[in-house]
């Protein structure tokens, strides 16, 4: 004769040990993005624009007068983000920006201004509940 409340037990802890362990890989598998945005408002259209942050870039071939470029990235290690462009005149224009680290979330935004300048608006958190 068959035990059956041995097999169920034995199912109730399975199916527990398997929550248990998705719960913990869920928890430790948080992706952390930074949701970028890049608005031109120098007065004039802007080429090869290009923004570094901590291990990798983005960029695009040219954004118009008043033009808005969108891009998600993820941060891996620290350190300073650098906004790249080139004007009509074929000048270049670098410019420093804030200090970036692993595993912040949030968005930045980055507005590109007349006379080489520009402000940036970070709003970045430390975790997944966003809190800093």
């Amino acid at each position: 004769m068959m035990d059956r409340a041995r097999p169920a037990s034995s199912l109730r802890s399975v199916a527990f040990g398997l929550s248990v362990a998705a719960s913990i890989w869920t928890a430790g598998c948080h992706s952390y993005h930074v949701d970028a945005t890049v608005e031109n408002r120098t007065g004039a259209p802007v080429k090869l624009l290009e923004v570094d942050y901590p291990s990798a870039s983005f960029g695009a071939d040219k954004l118009a007068v008043d033009g808005v470029f969108h891009y998600r990235i993820q941060l891996r290690g620290s350190g300073g983000l650098k906004v790249q462009y080139t004007t009509p005149d074929e000048r270049q224009v670098e410019i420093n920006g804030p200090v970036l680290a692993e595993r912040q979330e949030g968005q930045l935004e980055i507005v590109l201004l007349p006379a080489g300048k520009a402000e940036f608006h970070p709003q970045l958190g430390n975790g997944p509940d966003g809190t800093h």
